[in-house]
């Protein structure tokens, strides 16, 4: 067994000192529990048996100590007693407290947001059909070639750039720039925030880049005449179709 370190000792011995002194009252003292009355003082009744299980006697230590400390009720060196007492707060043993998370799960939350939302176009579509006829025009004649000549509506801004810039420029190099720093945008702003003020760089972007597309679309939608030529819609007409 190894031996209890000199200064482990010296307390124990003022500790075991300080007891007995506490649990015999001096002489003339009519009440026993006045030993206990004072804040720094222990009880009588816990002095009487801490002294009786003192006086008992003590079994040897078995092999399984493995020298590191004597079990409750053993005798350390110089016939000096030990004992341990282990505290256990009461309480289950398991946490039972659920903590929020930031993650649902796909189904029934995404799912069923989706589905309501593809509903709600298609009974769009379908009722925006019965009211409004498809914009259907007679058969192309390779002779006859209509002025102006319009892209639909969402390629008006590919063929306005067109009339500004050389093909490879409007085709190509300004869609294709456009298109990258679109795709770079989420690994440029790391924000998980979903407040609008938190995410000023995401939202200049898509701002720039829809009133970039937007404007170029009205233009070739309400502002280009016979020959594609820039005119004014109150002065020459519409030149406009679905």
């Amino acid at each position: 067994m190894t031996e209890i370190p000199e200064h482990l000792r010296k307390r124990a011995e003022a500790a075991k000192a300080k007891a007995k002194g506490a649990a015999s009252p001096p002489a003339g003292d009519a009440s026993p529990a006045a030993a206990g009355s004072g804040d720094d003082k222990i009880p009588s009744h816990l002095l009487d048996r801490g002294t009786a299980a003192a006086d008992q006697p003590v079994p040897a230590a078995g092999p399984t100590d493995g020298g590191l400390a004597a079990p409750a009720g053993s005798s350390g060196p110089d016939g000096h007693n030990q004992r341990l007492l282990t505290v256990v707060k009461s309480g289950s043993i398991q946490d039972t407290k659920a903590t929020p998370q930031d993650k649902v799960h796909v189904w029934p939350h995404l799912l069923v947001a989706e589905f309501l939302a593809a509903l709600a176009i298609t009974l769009f579509s379908l009722l925006f059909s019965i009211f409004v006829n498809a914009p259907l025009l007679e058969l192309a004649d390779f002779n006859k070639t209509p002025n102006p000549s319009k892209a639909p509506w969402y390629f008006l801004g590919l063929q306005e750039l067109l009339t500004m810039f050389h093909p490879m420029v409007a085709g190509v190099t300004i869609p294709g720039i456009g298109l990258i720093v679109l795709v770079m945008a989420p690994y440029i702003d790391k924000n998980p925030s979903r407040r609008p003020e938190d995410r000023k760089f995401a939202i200049s972007l898509m701002t720039v880049h829809l009133m970039f597309w937007s404007v170029l679309v009205m233009i070739g939608s309400f502002f280009r005449g016979p020959g594609f030529n820039f005119i004014f819609p109150w002065n020459s007409g519409l030149f406009f179709e679905l």
